[in-house]
Order: structure tokens, then sequence, then C-alpha cells
């Protein structure tokens, strides 16, 4: 993420270099700060006028911090924007207060804590139910001290993109209509995808559909999404916000029967010190705007546009009414 420059109307968010806050204290939180700290787990929901935004590197996390600290500068909170692009190092700072809200994903989240509290072969915490999801989330948060803010309407999960031309001449919509279809597939994707239940073996299972075979490109890559174009490949795995599906003739098949865990964004805080009703007051105006097709939207605004991040976080908010 790039600076602010002096021409930007930002005086009460500053953004520091991630190391520089967080070197001194990566021995603490290299084990987790959770077990010194579980003293404060049931202690009062806090409202500290000056919050931390952690951002996790990627065009999307970027977005969602700057929009983030431009609600809470509005509302009179001073913030600070502090990029960390490793998950193993920002939810310790979170835990430990270093970092107060970071905009996160339900499902993956869960599964995440989940690992770290009952270790990697626990069952999965995650799952296409957005209820059960938040439930299991809600709980292994909160023995860390953290709050989960309710999810908005905006999900960024996985998803599978045919080309035009595929879809419009098998009339496919759905991966269900690619199910019944029976057509062979050649997927682009990860080379994971051969063994994740929500790759090929879950389109075998959920929708019966014909995957002979995985070209290991990676998930949503230039080099994929130019093999399904060309026709060497019938699928790709991507996600639902991918804004440049259209630059490459390709459309999402809808997930008609839910393989795919509810990766709803969720804000993430620390209780002790964001917990309170601001913060969760704040940002729940957003929540309640903020959509899929917003969020592919100003994506592509950054990566294909080439706008900075809190320009294109600041010009929505005013579009949308929630940004004087």
């Amino acid at each position: 993420m790039r600076a602010p420059t002096a021409a930007l109307p930002r005086p009460a968010t500053a953004v520091l270099p991630a190391l520089l806050l967080l070197l001194p204290a990566l021995a603490a939180c290299s084990t987790g700060p959770s077990l010194e700290n579980r003293g404060q787990v049931t202690a009062p929901p806090g409202d500290s006028r000056h919050l931390t935004i952690g951002s996790a590197g990627f065009t999307e996390s970027d977005l969602l911090a700057q929009m983030y600290a431009l609600l809470l500068n509005q509302a009179g909170y001073r913030t600070t924007l502090l990029t960390v692009a490793n998950r193993e190092l920002y939810e310790p700072a979170l835990e430990s207060g270093q970092i107060d809200v970071v905009p996160e994903y339900a499902a993956t989240f869960a599964d995440w804590l989940n690992a770290k509290t009952h270790g990697t072969d626990a069952p999965p915490a995650g799952s296409p139910d957005l209820g059960a999801t938040m439930r299991a989330l809600r709980g292994l948060a909160a023995q860390r001290g953290l709050t989960v803010l309710d999810p908005g309407r905006a999900v960024d999960q996985n998803a599978f993109a045919v080309s035009r031309s595929y879809a419009r001449q098998h009339r496919l919509k759905t991966l269900g209509d690619l199910g019944a279809s029976g057509l062979k597939v050649r997927l682009a994707a990860g080379d994971e995808c051969v063994r994740r239940p929500y790759c090929a073996p879950g389109l075998r299972k959920t929708y019966g559909i014909d995957v002979t075979g995985v070209d290991p490109k990676g998930v949503g890559t230039t080099q994929a999404k130019q093999a399904v174009r060309s026709g060497r490949d019938q699928m790709v795995l991507t996600t639902t916000t991918d804004a440049t599906l259209d630059a490459f003739g390709l459309v999402l098949l809808a997930d008609d029967r839910h393989l795919q865990n509810a990766d709803y964004i969720v804000p993430v805080v620390n209780r002790a010190r964001a917990g309170g009703s601001g913060v969760t007051k704040v940002l729940g105006r957003l929540n309640d705007v903020l959509t899929t097709a917003d969020l592919a939207a100003l994506n592509q605004r950054v990566d294909s546009w080439r706008r900075l991040p809190s320009d294109v976080a600041r010009t929505y908010l005013k579009d949308k009414g929630l940004l004087k």
C-alpha cells in the first residue's frame, strides 16, 4: 500500500511501515499473546479514540482498511493504517492490541483460529452456513480477546468461471448446469485443487462435474484465465470479487448447491480497545451498503485502472453518502 501524498486531505490518519511497529514485538507475538492476556477476555468492551487499522497487504484488504479508517476518522477517531501481509503476524498483534481493527473473511478466519486453537487436524469450523460459521468464529475469537462484528453483504469466496462463449453454447448459468451437461472439464487452478474439498473433489461429489484433470496454473492467475479463453482448459478457479473476468471474456457459474464456505467480510476488533458500540456502529454503516459487486468494481479501479486505494475508497464512500 502506498502512503498518501501531501495533497491528500488525511490529517487524522497516519500510515506507518509495518516493521517499525512490529519488529520490537515479534518475539512476544510469535507464540501468540493469548495465554498472557487470557484474563482480559472478559474485560468490558473498550472504545479507544486512537485506533490502528490493519491490512493484509493485497488490494481488497487495503481498500477495506482505507474505508474503515475514513469512516472512523469522520466519527472522531484518530487512525493509523498498518500493513502486515501475514496472518501469522497480524492476528497475534490484534490479540495484543498493537492492531485494533482488521478486515477478515468469516469462514477462512474461523478455520485459521480453529487450527491455532485445536490443531491442524481439527475438523473445520467454517462452512457454507453463515450462521454456523459466525457462531464458531465468535466463540474462537472470544477466547483470544477478540470481537467479530456482524458480516456485511459482500462475500469473497472461491468461484469458478468459464468463457462466455462456452457458457452460451452449452446454456450454462450454474455449476449445477455444468454437472447436468455431462461435459468433460479440464480445470485451471492451483495444484492443491486435486485434493481440496471445495475444488475438484467437491465439484465431482456435489455437482457431478466430470473433472478430467487440473492444469496447475494458480488461482485466478492471468495464465489460468488465458488457458480458459484459448480453450486449452474449460474452467478456472478464481474468486467472486475477481475484477478481470470480463477482460478475458469469462463469466462466473453460480454455486447453486453451496459448495463454497461463507467467506463474508467481517471486521474483527480487539475487544478491550475497540469492542464498544462506537466502532460497531461506524463500521456497520459500511456493512449495510457494500456488496460483492461493489467490491469487485473497487478492486478493478485499483488493479486495472491503477488508482490509489485511498482515492478509490474515498470516492466510493462519498458516492454512497457515507462520507461528507
